[in-house]
């Protein structure tokens, strides 16, 4: 990839930033793209970066921002931490702290380049808890959960939190988690929902218990969210006092061997929010032949369901919420939602 691709790769992402609501990383994307010059370890490994940059596939410019907010969370960079929110810096001021952290950091931020980005958006399950009541509903069974792509498996304890839908109040309200996403449309259906085991996974799996993993996922939180910032931690505490575990295991291998086998007397529902389409298409094509097996081996006293929120050709409004049932197959959109949960706009099976 050419220099200029990297510094493309940066202004999409502030463009993104901006339009999901972080000003200041959306600053810093724009700096690092305008002044980031040859010459050091750092600016050498990015600018010469060997696959896509861009914030679709290996994402270089939030795995900067990862690496720099971490150094700020950890207490490592003071220059730094005094021109990250909540305090305000000219951009002058805040470019030079950038290039001391990248110098004084170099090793630091080398190793951390070498991962991808991953995060645990709490407010999906905003999206996901319609979802699930409307299989309560429709189906009247209680729940197995399977979720692909689960990270720390936050929003696989989507049952632990409190939420505001509209008109509808839902949940634990000693819950220290609340999610109430800009709601439009009707209210959700009121059912009962029982959820009888809960199982994830991931190829890289974030133990909510272990503070070098809770660090790395907070440090991909945009530094200047701090509502996001600690809605994560507190969820991360309700994860790591349930012993929420996610396995570490290749999606398919995973979901042939969950779908193996009926549950009866349960709803088997298969889940995942913004995970899908970072598979491979081969992959994809694989799993949703699993799931599309399996579901011709449903039954009335053992269905199956796929509840999704992931983007589509109308991303730019947002992500499909879409539901699929077994025995039949029937597929509605049930919904939209904004990729970070902060708007649902709800249409109902």
């Amino acid at each position: 990839m050419t220099i200029n691709a990297v510094r493309h790769a940066f202004e999409r992402q502030s463009a993104a930033c901006d339009a999901l609501g972080s000003p200041f990383t959306a600053r810093l994307c724009r700096l690092i793209s305008a002044r980031l010059t040859p010459g050091g370890a750092i600016a050498d490994r990015l600018l010469n970066w060997s696959g896509d940059p861009s914030p679709q596939a290996d994402s270089v410019p939030l795995r900067l921002a990862g690496c720099l907010h971490a150094l700020v969370l950890e207490g490592l960079a003071p220059d730094l931490i005094s021109v990250y929110p909540p305090h305000d810096a000219p951009d002058d001021r805040l470019w030079n702290a950038v290039e001391k952290a990248l110098a004084d950091h170099a090793d630091f931020i080398l190793a951390r380049l070498r991962s991808a980005p991953q995060t645990n958006e709490v407010r999906r399950s905003g999206a996901l808890l319609p979802g699930f009541l409307t299989i309560a509903e429709l189906l009247g069974k209680p729940l197995v959960l399977s979720e692909v792509g689960a990270s720390a498996g936050l929003n696989l304890q989507w049952d632990r939190y409190r939420y505001r839908l509209g008109d509808l109040a839902w949940g634990d309200p000693a819950s220290t988690v609340e999610i109430a996403p800009d709601w439009h449309g009707e209210a959700p259906p009121e059912a009962r929902i029982s959820v009888l085991e809960r199982a994830g996974c991931d190829l890289h799996p974030v133990n909510a218990a272990d503070p070098a993993h809770r660090l790395r996922m907070l440090s991909y939180i945009w530094a200047d969210q701090e509502d996001r910032l600690s809605r994560t931690r507190a969820a991360l505490d309700i994860a790591a006092r349930h012993g929420v575990t996610v396995e570490q295991a290749d999606a398919i291998d995973w979901l042939g061997t969950r779908l193996a086998s009926p549950r009866p007397g349960a709803v088997h529902v298969i889940f995942h929010t913004i995970a899908w389409q970072y598979l491979p298409a081969p992959l994809q094509a694989e799993g949703e032949a699993l799931i599309a097996a399996a579901g011709g081996h449903a039954t009335d006293d053992a269905p199956l369901a796929r509840l999704a929120l992931e983007a589509d050709d109308r991303s730019h409004d947002g992500a499909a919420l879409t539901l699929e049932i077994w025995p039949g197959g029937a597929k509605k959109e049930i919904g939209r939602g904004d990729f970070h949960g902060r708007w649902i706009r709800w249409a109902g099976w």
